[in-house]
């Protein structure tokens, strides 16, 4: 009896201890959720971090300089905005690199006193004013320790536009050290606007503009004459100089009166039409403004890099688009600058599978970002030769541009079976060693959907009275910025190859030609049209799988596999459903 007591006593202490170590678990666990949610609110409040002064002492460069201004940043990004997660691999792509970015007035010495730069001299800005971007884009800033210029339209400030950034914020933006204020002009306006049918739609504010699908052509509030129905002006020169100044008269008010200050940086929406075919007189009256009001202006985009002989009032920068993949941007500046770069590449082991043999290919989770060189085919070539092979693998790329599949390629007879993904359509093409590419199939897919929101407009121009009385084509052209997913399964086996498109048998027991005997599973990536914007592409592999058929492995042999299964899966899907759960909440409230 007295045993069971004395058992039950040691049980009783033990539970006692045991609730006693889960209390001071409890209690450590809580302690850290409020230190860490109780720094969150400090940094957020009292916004200790602070913008660190680089050394200047040990700059010494004076050539030049790349400048990159980001359209807008979203929280997992959008056809037209950078995601966060994407933004932050460039940055920190660029950092890696030895990048240091330089500030408003490093660059107006650089120019007024030959001061000297860093090696790798950065000018990063923010267009469009919008709060998105300062809300994504300053926490990277601050992992960086880099400047930027936020650019913003006069006539949103002060204003109750949510989307924007107002005044007091900017201001707070400021004191961090982090950012200095540019801006985009007085406002975004369209004017001479004729759609796709040749009809006249005048002048349209941007938030008037709703459907910019239908837009064929327009320019810009500061480009042109205001003109008729028949491209005939309706004000005369007096009058356009007088409208003009006017615009920069209230752009000057509003920052003064607003930030005590009117910004030192422009750039002129639209880019490289100052001073570029455009009627001369509306240049004169933008120029005389802009040289008294503006230390540097940024007239121009599509070159990344400045030199010491560039004028101050036509300076140049590249807009990197959300589809670009970090070694399009590493790929662009090298192409500006002459400079070497380290490209990314992402999983190693996935990587070392592979031999590129031109461009850049990052792998990234279950995708593989290929990218061309300028005006160039980027291709990665499987290590393994294969002869009977199957590859599903989803194409997920601009839609304009070429995602390519090589299958027995031998490099040394230059023979294969080659598909292609371009414009919207597959093609399917042989060849044989010595001879030409034969064409043995090509085929329209389905038609693209986009929304209306993903268009950005950039078709303004200088145009004729010819061009607009013949309006604009009735062909439905896709953007450029437009991507799409197809999932593509083709299989080679002995001469016959087959091809389903999104569960869609295209072709069935294709013949093939008897040489085209054997070689290696090839991804390639080229640009529809290499002379337009900076001819580079990136293809997109997702989910990529290749399968030896070959009767010397005995039986199907996966040979390469980038998919995500069990849990790793399960975490990607699971944060794609938060990721939309977020952004709808966001958009909508």
């Amino acid at each position: 009896m007295g045993y069971r007591k004395r058992k039950r006593s040691r049980s009783t202490a033990l539970n006692v201890r045991r609730k006693n170590r889960r209390k001071r678990l409890r209690v450590i666990l809580q302690a850290a959720i409020l230190i860490c949610l109780g720094t969150m609110l400090y940094y957020a409040v009292f916004d200790v971090h602070q913008y660190v002064e680089p050394d200047k002492s040990g700059w010494s460069q004076q050539e030049g300089f790349i400048a990159l201004s980001y359209f807008g940043v979203g929280r997992t990004g959008t056809a037209k905005l950078m995601a966060q997660s994407q933004l932050d691999e460039q940055l920190k792509a660029l950092h890696d690199q030895g990048y240091q970015t330089v500030s408003q007035q490093d660059l107006i010495d650089f120019y007024s006193k030959g001061a000297p730069l860093p090696d790798k001299a950065l000018f990063l800005a923010f267009e469009d004013g919008r709060n998105d971007s300062s809300l994504f884009a300053e926490p990277l800033l601050r992992k960086y320790n880099f400047r930027a210029t936020f650019l913003s339209y006069a006539d949103k400030m002060g204003k109750s536009e949510r989307k924007f950034v107002q005044p007091k914020d900017m201001l707070k933006m400021e004191k961090t050290g982090f950012w200095e204020m540019g801006t985009n002009g007085y406002r975004l306006t369209y004017i001479n606007i004729f759609d796709k049918d040749g009809r006249f739609v005048g002048m349209k504010d941007e938030k008037e503009l709703t459907d910019k699908a239908n837009v064929a052509y327009y320019n810009h509030y500061l480009m042109d004459f205001l003109r008729d129905e028949n491209m005939i002006p309706v004000e005369n020169r007096t009058q356009m100089e007088a409208r003009i100044d006017q615009d920069y008269t209230f752009m000057q008010e509003v920052y003064s009166s607003k930030l005590g200050y009117v910004p030192s940086v422009y750039m002129i929406m639209h880019a490289n039409a100052l001073g570029q075919g455009m009627n001369p007189l509306v240049t004169a009256a933008n120029s005389s403004n802009i040289e008294r009001m503006f230390k540097l202006h940024f007239n121009r985009e599509g070159t990344s890099y400045n030199d010491q002989d560039q004028e101050v009032t036509d300076l140049t920068r590249v807009q990197p688009e959300p589809s670009w993949s970090t070694n399009h941007l590493l790929m662009k500046i090298r192409k500006d600058t002459g400079e070497s770069v380290k490209f990314v590449r992402g999983d190693e082991a996935l990587a070392d599978a592979w031999d590129p043999t031109g461009g850049a290919a990052e792998f990234a989770d279950n995708r593989i970002l290929l990218t061309s060189p300028p005006e160039g085919i980027g291709k990665l070539v499987q290590k393994e030769e294969v002869k009977d092979v199957k590859v599903t693998v989803t194409a997920a790329g601009n839609v304009v541009g070429k995602q390519m599949i090589y299958l027995r390629y031998d490099r040394e007879h230059e023979s294969y079976v080659r598909l292609t993904m371009e414009n919207n359509a597959v093609k399917i093409e042989q060849k044989e060693s010595g001879r030409m590419p034969e064409l043995l199939y090509q085929q329209e897919l389905s038609p693209v959907s986009w929304k209306e929101e993903d268009l950005a407009l950039n078709r303004a121009s200088v145009y004729t009275q010819e061009q607009t009385a013949a309006g604009a084509s009735k062909e439905t052209e896709i953007p450029d910025n437009i991507q799409d997913a197809r999932h593509i399964e083709v299989m080679l086996r002995g001469n016959e190859l087959l091809l389903t498109v999104d569960g869609e048998m295209l072709l069935d027991r294709q013949p093939i030609a008897d040489s085209i005997g054997s070689g290696k599973i090839t991804l390639a990536s080229q640009a529809s049209d290499p002379q337009k914007k900076d001819g580079i592409y990136d293809a997109v592999f997702e989910n990529v799988e290749i399968v030896s058929l070959d009767s010397s492995h005995g039986s199907e042999v996966v040979l390469f596999s980038n998919r995500l299964s069990g849990w790793e899966g399960l975490v990607k899907r699971a944060k794609l459903t938060f990721d939309g759960a977020v952004n709808w909440v966001m958009d909508h409230f």
